[in-house]
């Protein structure tokens, strides 16, 4: 049976289980199994390669021990197992023996085992049993069916904002094309797309011998808040080939003091989609300087972006149309982003790239460190031909963005030349308008909607109209009251 086929078995079999409610539910489930199973196959390598190795789970814990034996445990036995033994042991693992031990508890710490059945908790570990993660080709099939399981978060509820889809991590990545010496960071990870796309781009590019592979290792850094997406990271990174996923931390990176981010903490690279569009709990917004105090998420990570990039530093950051055009505290957070940074190119998506989870404008913000802005290019991406919007089974491909990797021209943008979908912006318009960056397309021929006189007669002809059968259904009411 193929991955693909061992895979949609699986979830086939949970939602036979009265104990797993939706999408959510099931990707969580699926995770912590999954990786268990992914730790003790690279816990079997590692055990061949280093004489010293220990695996960082108890013995009776470990897979092999538990789960590997189609004929093992099962029905309440098993269930009891899970919920009395590996669940309350693993959440109290001792983190002092080492990074991965650390991993397996934070992983664990929010984790839930919604399944009821044990006798389907069985059949679900006899086909991950099928999957051998120490073989390349089924971790390369798997990853992708990986990918597959977590773009479905965007169909599941809440759970969608932990998912950016690939062609834009992908098109991000390879414009600020990280180098495996560089320390890179995601500081709102979600399930690990930015990390995942950046190890790809550089063993593609850059790895070419075991020192640049452990370079590249020893370079990421991440955040992540949230208990599911956290563990989906996490997962993502072992299915990568990261032996020690440590460096995924389950922390809000904006619950620490604005000003403790030192020269310590500096980064070449930051690539993120912040969350957007929610507000940040009482408190946090007193961790920043009192000019950039908000509670919109999405322009205090601005802020803090700005702060803990190094001089030459460069960002990639997914921002909402709001975050272009708001004043006040966004005004100021935009002011000095111009000021510390070369905010160099936005690129302007439509609204559909990230349906179904929101239907909001969307940009991508490129800027670097260390000398101020001048000049911003603008790129309008549309939908292509033939299509009126992205949409779950039409999802924005990397392909649709190959003609502005065409336009953007190398690091120092030679060669970009203005057309119907690019256009700059100097400092002094942008600095007049208050800082306003939702510049619209000067080459887009607006729709005329004719006279405006005629249009205002119309309106308020169809609004005397309504008004009209308001007092209609009124009257009708009234009547119907007093009979």
């Amino acid at each position: 049976m193929s991955v693909n086929s061992t895979v949609k078995s699986i979830q086939d079999i949970m939602r036979k289980d009265v104990g797993v409610d939706g999408n959510a539910q099931r990707i969580s489930q699926l995770c912590w199994m999954f990786f268990l199973k992914i730790v003790d196959d690279q816990d079997e390598e590692l055990e061949l390669h280093k004489d010293d190795y220990q695996s960082p789970i108890p013995d009776k814990l470990r897979w092999r021990n538990w789960a590997a034996n189609p004929e093992g445990i099962t029905g309440e036995e098993l269930s009891n197992f899970v919920n009395e033994t590996l669940f309350p042991r693993l959440k109290e693992l001792p983190t002092n023996s080492g990074p991965r031990a650390k991993v397996v508890r934070s992983v664990f710490e929010d984790a839930h085992n919604y399944m009821k059945s044990g006798q389907l908790i069985r059949q679900v570990i006899n086909k991950i049993n099928r999957i051998d993660f120490n073989n390349l080709v089924a971790r390369q099939h798997f990853g992708d069916i990986y990918e597959k399981i977590l773009s479905d978060l965007q169909s599941a509820g809440n759970a969608g904002e932990y998912y950016t889809p690939r062609a834009v991590t992908s098109f991000m990545t390879q414009m600020i094309d990280p180098k495996p010496s560089e320390v890179l960071l995601d500081p709102a990870c979600g399930t690990g797309g930015f990390l995942s796309s950046a190890i790809n781009h550089m063993r593609d590019h850059y790895v070419k011998r075991p020192d640049d592979e452990d370079k590249l290792q020893a370079s990421l850094r991440a955040v992540e808040k949230k208990p599911l997406p956290h563990m989906l990271a996490v997962t993502n990174m072992l299915l990568h080939g990261i032996e020690d996923p440590s460096f995924v931390r389950h922390d809000n990176t904006l619950a620490r003091s604005y000003f403790s981010y030192g020269h310590d903490d500096r980064v070449d690279i930051v690539l993120t989609n912040p969350p957007f569009g929610g507000k940040e709990e009482d408190g946090i917004e007193s961790n920043f300087p009192k000019h950039l105090q908000t509670r919109e998420t999405a322009d205090l990570f601005l802020a803090l972006i700005i702060r803990i990039l190094k001089p030459g530093g460069r960002a990639a950051v997914v921002l909402p149309d709001g975050s272009l055009f708001g004043e006040g505290v966004k005004t100021r957070i935009k002011e000095e982003l111009m000021k510390e940074c070369n905010l160099h190119t936005i690129v302007r998506l439509p609204n559909s790239v990230f349906s179904p989870y929101a239907s909001i404008g969307t940009n991508l913000l490129f800027f670097e460190k260390g000398e101020p802005t001048k000049n911003t290019w603008y790129w309008e991406h549309v939908v292509p031909e033939g299509q009126k919007a992205y949409s779950k089974t039409k999802p924005i491909r990397l392909e649709h963005l190959g003609d502005c990797a065409y336009w953007w021209g190398g690091t120092e943008h030679k060669g970009r030349e203005e057309s119907e979908r690019a256009w700059r912006v100097g400092i002094k318009e942008i600095k007049a308008c208050n800082y306003n960056l939702d510049i619209k397309n000067p080459h887009t021929v607006e729709e005329d909607l004719g006279d405006p006189e005629v249009l205002l007669e119309k309106l308020n002809g169809a609004e005397a109209a309504a008004a009209s059968v308001r007092n209609d259904l009124k009257r009708i009411l009234a009547e119907a009251l007093l009979r």
